[in-house]
């Protein structure tokens, strides 16, 4: 049984930094890539990091990228996505997420965690 348990999130000013961070169990970490998605008031869940199995490479959203970093410890079995420059725009809920992948993340990954809220305002 895959567990995934979002931390850190909160409320921000605009140009504020948050650091989020999901812990990973039931499974082997270091065998499969890990992602970050968010969901905004009325809108669809959306992608926004990825960081492959063995931490190589990393993919972002063009909304997030040079702003936001994704990045895992698997001694810890964690993955960590921090924020920087915060904007209102990136107030959401967000959501660790894994699959069986070793690089992708599908659209629809098997597993999610619970979400942690972002605010930020103006």
């Amino acid at each position: 049984q895959v567990q995934l348990v979002e931390s850190g999130g909160g409320s921000v000013q605009a140009g504020d930094s948050l650091r989020l961070s999901c812990a990973a169990s039931g499974r082997t970490f270091s065998s499969y890539a890990m992602g970050w998605f968010r969901q905004a008031p009325g809108k669809e869940r959306e992608f926004v990091a990825v960081i492959s199995w063995n931490g190589g490479s990393t993919y972002y959203v063009d909304s997030v990228q040079g702003r936001f970093t994704i990045s895992r410890d698997d001694a810890k079995n964690t993955v960590d996505l921090q924020m920087n420059s915060l904007k209102p725009e990136d107030t959401a809920v967000y959501y660790c997420a894994t699959d069986y992948s070793r690089y992708a993340m599908p659209t629809s990954p098997r597993y999610w965690g619970q979400g942690t809220q972002v605010t930020v305002s103006s």
